[in-house]
């Protein structure tokens, strides 16, 4: 129980850095992914792939 729950935490820390990490590279091109509880979790749950769509769904709904 303690392993899985650290493992979530890990994961979710990761898919801040991922998200931070991409929206200070893509400030330069203006697409900037808003963090939020929402988008943090899709990226936890479904790992880099989701990022990827979110980025898809911003370029196209714009």
């Amino acid at each position: 129980m303690k392993n899985k729950i650290f493992s979530l935490i890990k994961k979710i820390v990761l898919s801040f850095i991922i998200l931070y990490g991409f929206n200070t590279i893509g400030s330069n091109f203006n697409v900037i992914i808003p963090m939020n509880l929402f988008t943090i979790s899709i990226i936890t749950i479904l790992g880099l792939p989701a990022l990827f769509s979110l980025v898809l769904l911003l370029v196209f709904a714009l």
